[in-house]
């Protein structure tokens, strides 16, 4: 996509690091990424590109509403999630008819929002992108990232108005003039092979494994920064929760 590769150099600097094994290609796949920023989809999107791969996002359902993004967004067969909704459990079967009808993988948030953490490291994360890999049987490619959160600022949950936008329009003109330096790393698929969908238990051990793989990239990514980051977002919210995934 032209417009996302024009947009992603216009703004900072994208490095990546690994790359998904080349017997992974062309087979049913699931990536897992922590979420940092509103822009990760196109520094995602951007980052597989140079790695040869076309990812189809799950995204909440108000996407799909939007009158030009959900053109959009069906147009490039994205699956559809509709959070908090009675079809939210559906998400998970149309993730496993998708990667048989595809080629191209699939790529979740396990966390389900940008993260909150009060350092931004990854949250506890959901078990659907671990119930998702048990059901159809499939590897999951870990990616971590590191860098989007600077491109621009976390806003507001809900745009409403035209100042809303202006806010995060204009925290990505300063990302302009600043250029971060965007990192997405593609770790080692995750073992999940002595798990199974219908015993007890196997999905959080599942979500564990996968939420600590994305952490244990994005390490070597904050050496700089291993508590508080030293970009400030005064526009986003923190929990009192801190990550799990830390050694301590």
């Amino acid at each position: 996509m032209c417009v996302d590769r024009a947009v992603i150099a216009l703004t900072g600097r994208l490095v990546i690091t690994g790359d998904v094994p080349d017997d992974l290609r062309g087979k049913p796949l699931l990536m897992a990424a922590n979420h940092i920023g509103n822009l990760d989809p196109l520094v995602l999107i951007a980052a597989c590109r140079q790695r040869r791969i076309s990812p189809r996002f799950v995204a909440t359902g108000g996407l799909f509403d939007a009158p030009v993004i959900g053109a959009i967004m069906r147009a490039g067969r994205h699956v559809r999630a509709d959070r908090g909704k009675a079809s939210a459990g559906e998400a998970l079967g149309k993730v496993v008819n998708a990667l048989t009808e595809d080629a191209n993988p699939v790529l979740v948030y396990p966390e389900g929002r940008l993260t909150l953490e009060p350092n931004m490291w990854p949250e506890q994360g959901k078990t659907g992108v671990a119930r998702m890999a048990l059901a159809a049987g499939t590897e999951v490619v870990p990616i971590s990232q590191w860098g989007a959160h600077e491109a621009m600022c976390y806003g507001m949950v809900r745009v409403e108005s035209v100042r809303d936008l202006w806010v995060l329009f204009s925290s990505w003109l300063r990302a302009v003039v600043r250029r971060p330096t965007m990192r997405v790393h593609f770790g080692a698929p995750v073992d999940l092979s002595d798990l199974s969908a219908d015993r007890v238990g196997d999905a959080a051990r599942a979500r564990d494994r996968i939420m600590r793989a994305i952490t244990e990239g994005l390490v070597p990514m904050r050496v700089d920064e291993p508590e508080a980051p030293l970009h400030h977002d005064p526009t986003r919210p923190v929990t009192d929760k801190p990550s799990p995934w830390l050694s301590r």
